[in-house]
């Protein structure tokens, strides 16, 4: 369960997302209470927490996308809290982000679903758009064929697979994944697993990634991020299954937890 690669010069101990003192809230309602995280370069990094733990609502704070109520959030080193939608364009050419469900455009072909990235944030022209779409489809492992069909005509997996193409288009260091595997079937699951793993190690992505699924935290991660009591707990699966929080010791230790780390 450990990862080899790394991205840029720095080594395995630089931070590349680090929380401090967030607070996450709804109204009344305190869904992260002065949360502190690190997230070191080059590894895979699992969130796990029971229902209204707030998971998406982590990633999407990191992202930008949901302003806390205090705290701080560097990534590469920079601040994000408070940051304007234009001021966010910078960093947000250095992550990818694939949403629940792959999130493509309904209307548009898979191709374009990958080029919306670079038509965004790039003056690049239409052919060398083509080009990148054509290499990201191999890279995630679709065929070429699959750059004409919409959405509709993919499986959850190949759709799953077109977000991550679209994650991928602009190079990214670090990538957020949302529930990646979630309904999939298990084979599926079980290859889109390797694929994360695989593409982490060969391009040394930093891996931020929200799921349910222990077996793809025993496949993929080298940490867990817990949330628990509005707190985070960080370890792997062999240390957390010794947890004494109820709802760790459930998870890690009940039958699926017992099952993959014999796994």
């Amino acid at each position: 369960m450990s990862g080899n690669g790394t991205a840029g010069g720095g080594g395995r101990d630089d931070v590349v997302i680090r929380v401090r003192g967030l607070v996450n809230a709804f109204g009344d309602y305190i869904v992260h209470d002065h949360l502190d995280l690190d997230v070191k370069r080059g590894e895979v990094m699992g969130v796990v927490g029971g229902s209204g733990t707030g998971k998406s609502v982590l990633l999407r704070t990191i992202i930008g996308l949901n302003k806390p109520v205090s705290g701080s959030i560097k990534v590469f080193g920079e601040e994000i809290v408070g940051l304007s939608s234009m001021e966010l364009r910078g960093l947000d050419m250095r992550w990818g982000v694939l949403f629940q469900e792959g999130a493509l455009f309904s209307s548009q072909t898979v191709a374009e679903n990958i080029q919306v990235p670079l038509r965004e944030y790039t003056r690049m022209s239409q052919e060398l758009m083509n080009e990148i779409a054509s290499m990201k489809l191999s890279m995630v492992g679709l065929p070429e064929d699959a750059a004409k069909k919409y959405p509709s005509e993919l499986s959850g997996g190949m759709r799953k697979r077109a977000g991550l193409a679209r994650a991928l288009a602009l190079d990214p260091e670090l990538v957020f994944l949302d529930e990646p595997t979630a309904g999939l079937d298990p084979i599926s699951a079980a290859q889109f697993d390797q694929l994360v793993r695989e593409l982490q190690q060969s391009l040394g992505l930093t891996v931020f990634m929200v799921t349910h699924d222990i077996d793809t935290l025993r496949a993929t991660t080298d940490r867990i991020a817990v949330l628990v009591n509005k707190q985070i707990k960080v370890g792997t699966i062999k240390t957390l299954i010794h947890d004494t929080d109820p709802w760790i010791h459930e998870y890690f230790d009940g039958p699926r937890g017992r099952a993959a780390l014999a796994g």
